[in-house]
């Protein structure tokens, strides 16, 4: 009788260790582990082994832990029926129940998340020597567990990953911001990496309707004088209409040929010292620009579309902005594209893109269909709106201040309370009282 209770005590045990290995090794724990790499020691080793395959340890978890479980459940509830009779089968499973958790679940759980780097030393060598005992059983169950899988209706890809490591590290960084264990302005950094191959180059790029061009049939003279009083460094050339370029020219090339020629600005040849244009895709994605852009040691692509007609530029420093934001110097126009207003209103010009917005303003306008405050109410309202006239969508009240032609230049922007989030309607789009401004 007392080998049978030890028998669960031993059992009771091994099922605690196993929690708090499933707890330490596969929960919000793993990232900590990781500072462990940096330190000697056998067990420290040892941990970042079971890290590079953390999918075994999981099978290996679920099976010994039930195995145990069931185990102990069995010889407790044969000795409470030698003791109690028939109503043993009940004392069993009250005690068992209780046992298993708060001493295999809470305790040893609650411990490993309060110490996972004390906890992963003392349960490394266990649960290798556990993984590589129970090694070949839970293959067969994860091969057993992939057939069947795909005699499921929706096929999964079995390589997947269940939670994307994107969205788990993005899921921490907004944890901590709630938190406060990390700042507002560092959590913006740590998105705007993780955005980078979410997002194309169409999304933050300089339209053509904003860029600085210079027609290369111009006098040398004028050109150079539109160049020194330019805030851009790398400026487009084209030839017959704006939407043939055909070089980029640097200011650094422009003055290196000057002092070669004397200074004599007539001897000058624009198009010889313009670097050849490159131009890339709309669609192409930020993260792969940006690795271009080390590549080919540039800083400026010119930006097409499928039909091979220039949409804008995007050079390296938008895409940086897009990480650490707005990035200004001393050559930059200081200009107030976002401006509060006592009220609690916000006043945006037209071309203000949503991400900045949201950025500065800590909001949360969706810019998957638009990417400008112009583009999303045009959008949402489905018409090119009058000044006047106020919409409300997603929680945010917009009343169109400005309009040139068919261009929505000024928007005034009101965060609703949670209460107040509607749908936009018909109603919503009738004009309102004009305001000036």
């Amino acid at each position: 009788m007392m080998l049978i209770f030890a028998a669960v005590l031993f059992l009771l045990l091994l099922s605690a260790l196993l929690s708090a290995s499933e707890a330490v090794f596969t929960g919000a724990c793993r990232a900590r582990l990781h500072a462990l790499d940096s330190e000697n020691g056998e067990r420290a080793r040892a941990v970042d082994r079971l890290l590079e395959k953390p999918e075994r340890i999981v099978g290996t978890v679920l099976f010994a832990n039930t195995l145990v479980r069931i185990l102990a459940a069995a010889l407790m509830t044969a000795l409470f029926v030698r003791l109690y009779g028939p109503a043993g089968i009940f004392y069993a499973a009250v005690a068992m129940t209780l046992a298993i958790v708060i001493f295999t679940d809470v305790l040893p759980k609650t411990y490993a998340l309060a110490y996972p780097e004390r906890t992963a030393r003392l349960v490394a060598p266990f649960m290798r020597v556990t993984v590589a005992a129970l090694g070949p059983v839970t293959n067969a169950i994860a091969f057993l567990v992939r057939q069947a899988l795909k005699l499921t209706p929706n096929r999964l890809d079995d390589e997947a990953n269940i939670l994307a490591a994107h969205r788990e590290i993005r899921g921490a960084i907004e944890l901590q911001t709630l938190e406060g264990a990390v700042a507002r302005t560092d959590a913006h950094m740590l998105g705007g990496v993780l955005d980078l191959g979410e997002l194309e180059v169409s999304d933050i790029m300089v339209h053509r309707t904003k860029m600085q061009t210079f027609d290369v049939a111009d006098a040398p003279r004028d050109i150079i004088a539109e160049v020194l009083h330019s805030q851009y460094t790398r400026v487009p050339i084209w030839k017959d209409e704006p939407e043939n370029i055909v070089g980029v020219l640097n200011t650094k090339d422009l003055l290196g040929a000057l002092a070669q020629v004397g200074w004599d600005v007539e001897k000058i040849d624009i198009t010889g010292i313009a670097a050849t244009p490159w131009f890339v895709p709309d669609t192409t994605s930020l993260k792969d620009q940006l690795n271009q852009f080390l590549k080919k040691k540039a800083q400026m692509a010119l930006v097409v579309d499928e039909y091979g007609d220039v949409q804008g530029l995007v050079t390296l420093e938008d895409i940086l902005e897009e990480i650490v934001g707005q990035i200004t110097d001393e050559h930059d126009a200081t200009e107030v594209h976002i401006r509060p207003q006592a009220d609690g209103t916000v006043n945006v010009d037209g071309t203000v893109p949503i991400r900045d917005l949201n950025r500065h303003m800590d909001w949360d306008l969706p810019d998957d269909e638009a990417t400008t405050i112009a583009g999303l109410v045009v959008h949402e309202a489905q018409l090119i709106p009058e000044p006047g006239q106020v919409f409300t969508f997603h929680g945010y009240r917009m009343e169109i201040l400005r309009r040139a032609r068919n261009k929505i230049t000024a928007v005034r922007i009101q965060r609703l309370a949670e209460g107040g989030r509607q749908t936009l309607s018909r109603a919503a789009a009738r004009p309102a009282v004009r305001t000036n401004i």
